[in-house]
């Protein structure tokens, strides 16, 4: 298959995995073949050559014969039916006439004739033979010829056979590596076909996965990437409709007391007196004031949510009390005791500061007149510290435990105070943003008891 991608022409990948199948098998096959063939041609030519030398032996060392045509031969010469043979002597003429289809005579021969070779064997590519000669009784040369064309025609068909074997493996490769391509690449096709899929709609169901092999993981990677955005829309979308649901109570308590001032300054309306005056003031203050803090909170917790981009070395005893220092300005006369252990990490100041300071707040607000609010920072083991801030207020019933951490979640009780319901969610945020976790229960006094475990180390070398 062809794709043309940026206006060039390109194989596509199951292409490319059945040329590869195909060309290895082929080398394969081309290699093993000139192999084979190469040592079968060298068996049949060193056969022949040693049938003409066992010939020649017995042609020398055969006996002579009575009278044939008023000259003596060798016994065995009579039994040369199947080769070209002759007796010659140091100037290539017949002895005697003994010729049988006379060989080719060449130098080698006439060396071997004059004593100055032992004997000689070649390829005579003229007739086609194969020519062999050996010294006789002083008198010449022995040379006997054998046509190689029975070789030939075995190694032809040989050569077929291989082609033939050769061609089938490298289409039956082609076709298993075109299956295999075909089976393989499915996954990546349902990755490709998804992926399409969610670009053009948005759709982020997961596809569907047999197998346990590295692209069936890959699929399974593709899932989970898409469980995660999945549920970061969710997650956005949720965001969107509680901060709407939040807004929409100021805003139109701030809508219904703008309508009241304006309507008061019309002619012929009623008026309103001065305290219902002060008292809408008041009320505008408030509910702009609340819609600050739902406002600042909201950029806070997207903040939070932001990809992290330096981390530095904390010191936790100074982040928590730069954090009371700020909570002190606004606790009134709820007061602070604490208990701080030296804990160090790597993150991000800021972050950390305003988790604490959240939780400081939080439990400011639920703590009685003159209440006290307790803040711990100790060892846990394991690597970890845990901060927790207990305060003496109401606490928090058990239906409330699991949820007091959500986005915008707030008890009965706290729906009469300030605040946007966001506080302890950037707490927890902030948490994990550094591998931490949030925890909430009752404290020893019957308030409420928040704690943030953090990685770490006591060492003030961290870094």
């Amino acid at each position: 298959m062809i794709l043309t991608v940026g206006g060039r022409r390109r194989m596509s990948l199951r292409a490319r995995v059945t040329w590869l199948a195909a060309s290895c098998v082929a080398g394969a096959v081309a290699v093993v073949s000139l192999g084979a063939y190469l040592t079968v041609r060298e068996n049949l030519y060193d056969q022949v050559d040693a049938t003409l030398g066992q010939k020649a032996a017995n042609v020398v060392n055969s006996p002579l014969i009575a009278e044939f045509e008023g000259q003596a031969i060798p016994a065995a010469l009579l039994s040369l039916t199947d080769v070209q043979f002759a007796l010659v002597d140091s100037n290539g003429t017949p002895i005697n006439n003994i010729t049988y289809h006379s060989p080719p005579i060449g130098h080698d021969e006439l060396a071997v004739a004059t004593g100055d070779k032992p004997n000689s064997i070649r390829t005579d590519r003229s007739t086609g033979t194969r020519v062999l000669a050996v010294p006789y009784r002083d008198l010449g040369a022995l040379v006997l010829a054998q046509s190689l064309q029975p070789t030939k025609d075995q190694l032809a068909d040989l050569s077929l056979v291989l082609l033939l074997i050769g061609g089938a493996g490298v289409v039956v490769s082609a076709l298993a590596g075109t299956a295999v391509a075909r089976t393989g690449l499915r996954p990546v096709q349902r990755l490709t076909r998804a992926t399409e899929r969610v670009a053009q709609t948005g759709d982020l169901r997961p596809i569907q996965v047999e197998g346990d092999d590295e692209l069936v993981r890959l699929s399974h990677s593709f899932n989970q990437m898409l469980a995660a955005v999945a549920y970061a829309q969710d997650r956005q979308r949720q965001l969107v409709a509680d901060a709407g649901h939040e807004l929409r109570t100021p805003l139109t308590s701030l809508r219904t007391n703008l309508e009241l001032l304006l309507s008061a300054e019309r002619p012929n309306s009623p008026q309103l007196s001065d305290e219902d005056k002060v008292e809408i003031h008041d009320d505008l203050r408030a509910q702009l004031g609340e819609l600050t803090q739902l406002i600042g909170d909201l950029v806070e917790l997207a903040r939070e949510d932001a990809p992290q981009l330096t981390r530095e070395r904390i010191d936790m005893v100074d982040i928590v009390e730069q954090a009371l220092a700020r909570a002190r300005r606004r606790a009134g006369d709820v007061t602070f005791e604490t208990d701080l252990q030296p804990w160090y990490l790597l993150g991000e100041p800021a972050v950390l500061e305003r988790a604490v300071l959240n939780l400081l707040d939080n439990a400011v607000k639920f703590s009685p007149p003159e209440g006290t609010v307790r803040v711990d920072l100790r060892h846990a083991g394991h690597g970890y510290a845990f901060l927790q801030v207990a305060d003496a207020g109401p606490g928090i019933t058990d239906a409330d435990l699991p949820y007091v951490f959500d986005r915008f979640y707030r008890s009965d009780e706290a729906r009469t105070l300030p605040g946007s319901g966001l506080g302890l969610a950037i707490v927890k945020s902030a948490a994990q943003r550094h591998g931490g976790a949030v925890y909430a229960g009752r404290s020893a006094d019957g308030g409420a008891l928040m704690a943030i475990r953090l990685p770490g180390t006591p060492d003030a070398s961290l870094g």
